[in-house]
């Protein structure tokens, strides 16, 4: 009996120390899976202390040696290629890893509105008829959160399919559809989100220790129900992935007070500049969907993110006021993936295209009108489906009363029989806005106020 139990213990022993020495690869780097093109793309994994790893891929070969249990080799910038090939990573083991394309490769994070599947969304029907699409692969995420920042994914690449679609972001397939039309390479998409998550969740614990204004979500100790929590088990294990940008549809969950919403002024972009900071490819485009309209939630949240729109560069708001519905899940999703990859077109490839609608920039009193000026007018500012509406104006009493509003030119003239001296004005100021401001090329106008607290 002893001699047996002895024989066991040395197999396990051997077993394990040989799972030690297997080359293991995350699960980024699996088949079907869509590599970014024209940068240095890094690839990881797990093996022996001191063991000699070897990357096979396009021609390439890159060798590295395993330290403190973790490899990695960085390939050299390639151009986008729809040919499917193979990798090979050999150490102790060989994995050959099949099906890989090189394209544009981007995140898709946020809150529910982005979780929404394809199925769910009001255009999904007709979508999963016409979705398939070998060059579109899609990698759908565990919902995950850690204490501390964790180092393998968990998920599959898949190419796009009715069955793999069907359950995966609407948000990102959309803009994943419009940008493979688009640029006409393939597109690989990384969905990690999850309901109801506050910004301060997908924030690591060293950037809100390092803002004063932010600090007070340190306070507890780290937790997997807590601030950074998400940062930790789904964003961390993707750097330093080589990717185009980033998608992010959130912000409702920070929306709970005026104190909470004007916090996210600075929560927003401190959020940007740690992704930006820890993945280590410089200002990578972050493109972001303003809060539809709902009564649930306050203008001031949309305000903060026009605001960080504002102060954080290769940035994108899309503004969605005309598919809101007044619901806090609205699902026409379609529009808001459309928009996104419009503003990816401009501002992460350089199209000469407009991707924004009006954005209020500055005002002046004439008598008792007050002239308002924008930027992104496009083609020329349009009030969509008769006369302008969602306009109010204060005199030296501050009362915002409802105003008439019409456009001239570049402009919109905003006035009120009963203000005499303008002070201030605002545009779709309340929790559930009714706005039709647009530019012709049907972008709406972002909620504002010039009176900015």
């Amino acid at each position: 009996m002893k001699k047996l139990v002895l024989m066991m213990a040395s197999v396990v022993v051997f077993a394990a120390g040989h799972a030690m020495a297997e080359v293991k690869l995350p699960a980024l780097f699996s088949d079907n899976a869509v590599l970014q093109q024209g940068m240095p793309v890094p690839v990881w994994g797990t093996a022996k202390d001191g063991e000699k790893v070897t990357v096979e891929f396009a021609g390439q070969t890159e060798t590295t040696t395993a330290k403190d249990g973790r490899w990695m080799v960085r390939l050299k910038p390639m151009e986008a290629n729809a040919t499917p090939q193979t990798m090979t990573v050999t150490g102790a083991n060989t994995i050959t890893v099949t099906n890989l394309l090189v394209g544009e490769m981007w995140i898709c994070s946020g809150q529910s509105n982005m979780g929404l599947t394809l199925r769910g969304a009001a255009e999904g029907g007709k979508a999963l008829q016409t979705c398939a699409d070998p060059q579109l692969r899609l990698f759908a995420m565990s919902n995950r959160g850690a204490s501390q920042p964790v180092s393998m994914v968990q998920g599959e690449w898949t190419e796009s399919s009715p069955a793999s679609a069907s359950g995966f972001s609407a948000v990102g397939y959309f803009f994943g559809r419009d940008l493979r039309k688009a640029r006409q390479v393939p597109v690989g998409l990384i969905s990690t989100f999850s309901g109801g998550s506050p910004a301060e969740k997908w924030t690591s614990r060293q950037s809100l220790a390092a803002n004063p204004q932010l600090a007070h979500y340190t306070t507890n100790p780290p937790s997997a129900k807590g601030p950074s929590s998400f940062y930790n088990g789904m964003i961390a294990p993707l750097q330093p992935v080589a990717m185009a940008g980033v998608i992010w549809y959130q912000g409702e969950s920070n929306s709970d007070s005026i104190q909470r919403a004007k916090e996210y002024r600075i929560l927003f972009p401190a959020l940007i500049k740690n992704w930006r900071d820890d993945w280590g490819q410089g200002e990578f485009p972050f493109l972001f969907v303003q809060i539809a309209p709902c009564p649930l939630v306050i203008p001031e949240i949309r305000e903060a993110q026009l605001i960080s729109w504002g102060k954080v560069p290769k940035s994108a708001m899309v503004v969605i006021t005309d598919h809101g519905a007044g619901k806090i899940h609205p699902r026409a999703k379609e529009p808001v993936g459309v928009r996104l990859a419009l503003a990816a077109r401009a501002v992460a490839y350089g199209e000469k295209i407009e991707y924004s609608g009006p954005v209020y920039q500055s005002w002046k009193v004439d008598g008792n009108r007050a002239v308002l000026s924008f930027t992104h007018v496009g083609g020329g500012l349009v009030a969509k489906g008769g006369d302008l509406k969602g306009f109010t104006i204060a005199g030296t009493d501050k009362k915002f009363l409802p105003a008439t509003a019409k456009i001239e030119g570049k402009t919109v003239i905003v006035s009120s029989p009963d203000v005499a001296q303008p002070v201030a004005v605002r545009y779709g100021w309340e929790n559930f806005p009714r706005v039709n401001l647009f530019n012709k090329e049907d972008l709406p106008a972002s909620p504002f106020r010039t009176d900015v607290e």
